[in-house]
């Protein structure tokens, strides 16, 4: 079971709430609180993950600040390893590395800390987080992993924003895996 079928794809886009002009005009912003909420639609992701991943011996699964963290804390729970943050600049207590990316203006950074993989170079680490749009935080982020000294085996995202392109720039540094086109 490693890919939705169009009933499953729906039930999963019903359970999303979609909000028009936030946070400003123009946006449809995709509002996943809704299926965190929604006990049956939450643990079948979970589930539909857990299966499809229990098969790529992982070693850590790394979330994007702050869905990610939800998502993959909770699948990293399930698969029995570890979980790595990837956070905003200055949002971890302990040594760090960080890379930029840009912004429409301007650029931004994320962390991880540098002891992530507990020094076990090569860790098979999973990266998720809820949505890919532009691609800049997820590129970000699979680049802090193989910095960390650990190999991104796949980028997962619930929801692929398509008309914006991410999907295809992280695709250039790992494999890439979305449920849910829109």
């Amino acid at each position: 079971m490693s890919v939705l079928d169009e009933n499953q794809k729906q039930f999963l886009l019903d359970s999303i709430r979609n909000i028009p002009d936030f946070p400003k005009p123009g946006i449809q912003f995709k509002d996943i609180t809704t299926l965190l909420n929604d006990p049956k639609a939450f643990g079948f992701l979970i589930d539909f993950l857990t299966d499809r991943y229990a098969r790529f011996e992982l070693d850590y699964v790394a979330g994007i600040e702050s869905r990610g963290f939800i998502f993959g804390a909770a699948l990293a729970a399930k698969l029995e390893v570890g979980f790595v943050p990837i956070r905003k600049k200055g949002k971890l207590p302990s040594t760090t590395i960080a890379e930029k990316y840009s912004l429409e203006y301007g650029f931004d950074e994320v962390e991880i800390h540098i002891d992530a993989f507990r020094e076990k170079e090569g860790s098979r680490v999973l990266l998720i987080d809820d949505l890919i749009a532009t691609g800049g935080t997820a590129e970000a982020a699979v680049k802090l992993i193989q910095s960390a000294k650990g190999h991104c085996v796949e980028a997962c995202f619930l929801l692929n924003l398509e008309e914006l392109g991410g999907a295809k720039k992280v695709s250039n540094l790992a494999p890439l895996y979305t449920l849910l086109d829109i």
